[in-house]
């Protein structure tokens, strides 16, 4: 495999981690601060082990850590500029609301 491809793949790997609702929430609730395990599995209002396994997809990726104190388990945001992305998804889907609604406009002339 060429270098490129590989480089399209690693990325690739960490665009599809975050694209999930519930893991996009959790990046943005641990840009606010640590969040324990259980705090967020109460937030997202999943099973346990349904959220531990999103965790753990975001931490493979490299995008959160996880910190052991004592029973509980807090998480932290380890690569805060993933935010820029989602910002950018954010402008496009803007920008996508915008030209729909001129279309829409143009269309009840």
């Amino acid at each position: 495999m060429k270098k490129q491809q590989i480089n399209y793949k690693a990325r690739a790997a960490i665009i599809k981690a975050i694209a999930h609702p519930s893991r996009l929430f959790i990046i943005e609730e641990l840009n606010k601060g640590k969040r324990s395990a259980g705090k967020l599995t109460e937030m997202i209002g999943a099973d346990p082990s349904t959220v531990s396994k999103h965790l753990g997809i975001l931490k493979n990726a490299g995008l959160v850590f996880d910190e052991k104190r004592g029973t509980t388990v807090y998480y932290h945001l380890k690569a805060p500029c993933i935010l820029d992305f989602i910002s950018c998804v954010e402008a496009v889907l803007e920008t996508n609301a915008r030209t729909q609604l001129e279309i829409v406009r143009r269309c009840k002339r």
